[in-house]
């Protein structure tokens, strides 16, 4: 455990000098770059009871509105390794089999029910909750369930019981819910809103579809965001090439397995590999051997090494701030509507992929913050200054983590004021504004259009 010199507080309560630090983690960290370490961390397994710094402010603000999106919990892998078994792992929603928590059985039950939700289209067809003996690709497995019911506990205590944001007589209209149609983001969705709302109301549940991963609703027309992608993707693969202990541990595996090294890589055996470590389960063998531990540590360093050089490159940043303005648009117009006394939507909820995380905190600037484990939330809080009623701020939390003052909008405004939040106009004018000035654009539309120079 880290031991952490206290700072003198000051009258308004606050740490002077911790608010732009990124909370500690209690485990001690390796200073050099250890995948099984990330690989620990990106599995997220429910252990010790976790704590965050969502809803913490001086006393004299009202938290007015919050909006969160979340990755979908822990999942069956999206691909399988050829001519190997698949990991052998139960989809089922066994209580007594860790990890659980105490209101999985009550919730099993809850969603059992589930009739009177309104749930758009493709929705209304998707299981409420995991339920097969052998996993399906990309099911939300137990583990996925139990964080996402823990997210919703921990939100719920801060956020309901300490801030009394939704009161026992909360109505439909005080919630916005959206999710993508896949069966994990929608159970992930449920089980959040399940621990988290003072009474679960499947009458009061209106679901709504998002055909798109990244969000961007009816503003999805953009060819330069398409451009910068398919840059990005071409610096993934000239890095990939490049590496030599990769291409050797490809070549091995592909032995092992007996089939071609390019469709071994194809079958971007990163994913179901993850899926055995988070799982505790052994890797695959065949009659030729067995794929190791240094196999997958190999492929993991690789994929953090990308992830560094993806902050560096800049292409991923241009893709995201084009791949995410709908989506944070939509979010501001909504924290101005609630400024100006709206009461509606003052809590949201978007169920979301890694895909869509990622660019969010990418445009945002928050360039220290880790590839979205299973079960990740991002939080935005909209607070009243109690002093100066007309005033709004936002903090902006990663995984329980302040990182307002990560972000590149916000980042020198600590500096010069004692409040522990940004401005909500920042915020504005970073969404509205300065997103584009990169692209030497005024509008979406224009930089969506503009070729690089």
């Amino acid at each position: 455990v880290h031991l952490i010199p206290a700072n003198p507080i000051r009258e308004d309560g606050l740490n002077p000098k911790s608010r732009k630090r990124i909370m500690p983690n209690l485990l001690t960290e390796p200073p050099a770059v250890d995948p099984v370490y990330e690989a620990r961390v990106y599995c997220n397994i429910p252990t010790i009871a976790e704590r965050g710094m969502e809803g913490h402010a001086p006393h004299y603000f009202k938290l007015v509105s919050v909006q969160v999106l979340i990755r979908h919990g822990d999942r069956y892998p999206l691909y399988a390794i050829p001519k190997t078994k698949r990991p052998d792992i139960d989809c089922m929603l066994v209580p007594s089999r860790k990890p659980s928590h105490p209101q999985l059985e009550a919730f099993i039950k809850q969603m059992s029910k589930g009739s009177a939700a309104q749930m758009d289209g493709p929705l209304s067809s998707l299981p409420r909750y995991p339920s097969h003996s052998l996993c399906e690709m990309g099911e939300l497995t137990q583990t996925g369930v139990v964080q996402h019911l823990r997210n919703g506990q921990l939100l719920r205590e801060i956020y309901i019981n300490k801030h009394k944001l939704l009161l026992s007589d909360w109505t439909a209209k005080q919630l916005y819910l959206e999710t993508t149609g896949k069966s994990r983001t929608l159970q992930s969705a449920l089980a959040l809103l399940y621990t988290f709302l003072p009474d679960f109301d499947w009458k009061k549940i209106n679901m709504k579809h998002q055909w798109s991963t990244i969000f961007c609703s009816g503003s999805c027309d953009c060819p330069m965001r398409n451009h910068y992608l398919e840059e990005e993707q071409r610096r993934q693969y000239s890095l990939r090439v490049k590496n030599n202990d990769l291409e050797k541990i490809y070549v091995d595996m592909a032995k092992i397995v007996g089939i071609p090294t390019r469709q071994l890589r194809a079958s971007n055996p990163i994913d179901s590999l993850l899926c055995y470590f988070c799982h505790n389960v052994s890797f695959p063998c065949t009659k030729t051997g067995c794929i190791s531990m240094e196999h997958f540590k190999v492929i993991k360093r690789h994929q953090l090494e990308d992830e560094r050089e993806r902050q560096e490159k800049k292409l991923y940043f241009f893709y995201a701030l084009l791949a995410t303005h709908p989506l944070l648009n939509q979010t501001v117009n909504r924290l101005q509507r609630i400024a100006e006394g709206k009461k509606e939507e003052v809590f949201v909820l978007y169920s979301a992929h890694d895909v869509t995380l990622s660019p969010v905190l990418s445009a945002l600037g928050i360039t220290e913050a880790r590839f979205p484990r299973f079960a990740a939330r991002l939080v935005f809080e909209l607070w009243q200054d109690g002093k100066r009623p007309k005033e709004h701020f936002i903090r902006i939390l990663y995984n329980g983590a302040d990182v307002t003052f990560l972000t590149s909008f916000c980042k020198d405004y600590y500096k010069r004021s004692s409040k522990p939040m940004c401005p909500l106009e920042k915020f504005v004018n970073f969404v509205k504004r300065d997103m584009f000035l990169v692209f030497n654009s005024t509008s979406y539309y224009d930089a969506c259009r503009r070729r690089p120079l």
